[in-house]
């Protein structure tokens, strides 16, 4: 087995209200800051042993299918990154 950290970033889809992402806009906007858009978002950083990259990722899929992300409302990407010895 070897040692695994994947990270699951879950965010609201587009076109779900995200008023904190909102905020946030606004008050950048004031400082003069431009832009065209900004969500906001979750990250989860879940370390565990696996055979393969390959295993880890579809473990943490599957947290995130099961109770991480809401697949009505989010979208969500998996990175898996195999840890320094």
């Amino acid at each position: 087995m070897t040692a695994y950290t994947a990270t699951v970033t879950v965010r609201l889809k587009r076109g779900v209200l995200d008023p904190e992402a909102d905020t946030t806009q606004k008050a950048l906007e004031r400082l003069g800051f431009e832009l065209s858009d900004l969500r906001s978002a979750d990250q989860f950083e879940v370390d565990l042993d696996a055979e393969s990259a390959d295993a880890a990722a579809e473990r943490a899929d599957e947290m995130a299918e099961r109770l991480l992300a809401n697949p009505t409302l989010h979208d969500y990407d998996v990175v898996v990154e195999e840890q320094a010895k």
